[in-house]
């Protein structure tokens, strides 16, 4: 199958992962057709779950290849990788600070403050998502 796969161009390659890619998350998402409200420890296990994922997919995706990256380079991969870890945790620190700065200029104007900083924060935390991803592929 993968053979038969790899026979066809490169961009119907990209258009099938990507088809199957949004396939996956409409179908994930697609659980919250299963509840009309949300049980708090339900919602509790699906957000570990995330992060259990999440945090998977960030080692092996990104810390692995850069621990290999580093020994390659003849550096101490451990340390390396780990200051750009924290530097990442770090800037979403940052970001959070800047956030409740904006939010409490504008907090006359919105009612909603926490839940327009949640939306900004997503949007930053995709977009931030999107630059290593793009460093890397």
């Amino acid at each position: 199958m993968i053979d038969y796969f790899l026979s066809f161009p490169y961009y119907v390659q990209a258009l099938i992962a990507t088809l199957f890619t949004w396939a996956i998350t409409a179908l994930g998402a697609s659980v919250v057709f299963l509840f009309k409200k949300v049980n708090k420890s339900i919602l509790d296990a699906m957000l570990g779950f995330s992060a259990g994922v999440m945090i998977a997919a960030t080692f092996w995706s990104l810390l692995s290849p850069a621990i290999e990256m580093a020994e390659g380079l003849k550096m101490n991969a451990w340390v390396t990788v780990s200051i750009g870890f924290l530097l990442g945790g770090l800037l979403l620190f940052i970001g959070d600070k800047i956030f409740d700065k904006i939010m409490n200029k504008k907090e006359k104007d919105l009612k909603k403050s926490s839940s327009f900083k949640r939306c900004l924060m997503l949007i930053s935390s995709v977009t931030l998502h999107n630059i290593p991803d793009g460093i890397f592929y």
